[in-house]
C-alpha cells in the first residue's frame, strides 16, 4: 500500500532566487548520495562563517526550493532540507539542519529549524527524536571539534 502524497504549494519566487534555488537543489541531490557521516562533515564546513538563519529567511528558502523541484515539494525531505540549508548559506545564513526518527510507526525525516522552531513542518514533527543536527554557530564561534585544534 502506498501512502498518498500531497505536494506543497509553491510560492511566487523572483527569477534570480529561482536560479539560486535550482543550484541548491542540484547540490543537495549530490550531497544526499553521500553517507550520513560525510553529509555531516560537508555541512559542518559549509556552515562556517554564516550567521544563524531567521525563521523567515529559512521559510523563504524552503518555499523557493519547493517552487523549483517537484521532488522537494513531495516526499523528498532529505533533498528539501539540504537544499533549504544550502540556499540559506548562499545568502550568508545557516539554519539548524536536523534528521530524526520516530518509532510508531517507524519513519525517518530531515528538516531545518531556525530560532528554535521547525520551519515549514507539520505538527507531527514533534514526534521525531533528533539523531543528527548540524546547528548554526553563533558569530565567531568554532565547532567543538575545532576548538582545541592547533594547540
Amino acid at each position: 500500500m502506498t501512502m498518498p502524497v500531497a505536494l506543497e504549494s509553491s510560492a511566487r519566487v523572483p527569477r534570480h532566487r529561482r536560479a539560486a534555488a535550482r543550484v541548491a537543489v542540484g547540490l543537495a541531490w549530490l550531497l544526499m548520495r553521500m553517507s550520513p557521516l560525510r553529509i555531516r562533515q560537508v555541512l559542518g564546513v559549509l556552515r562556517r562563517g554564516a550567521r544563524p538563519a531567521t525563521a523567515a529567511r529559512a521559510l523563504a528558502a524552503r518555499q523557493a526550493v519547493v517552487s523549483v523541484s517537484v521532488q522537494c515539494a513531495g516526499q523528498g525531505c532529505l533533498q528539501r532540507s539540504l537544499a533549504t540549508a544550502l540556499l540559506c548559506r548562499l545568502g550568508g545564513t545557516w539554519p539548524d539542519w536536523c534528521t530524526g526518527v520516530r518509532t510508531e510507526p517507524f519513519r525517518a525525516h530531515a528538516w531545518v529549524e531556525a530560532e528554535g522552531r521547525p520551519v515549514g513542518e507539520l505538527e507531527e514533527i514533534h514526534a521525531f527524536r533528533k539523531v543528527m543536527v548540524v546547528p548554526a554557530l553563533p558569530a565567531g564561534e568554532r565547532p567543538r571539534s575545532e576548538a582545541g585544534a592547533g594547540r
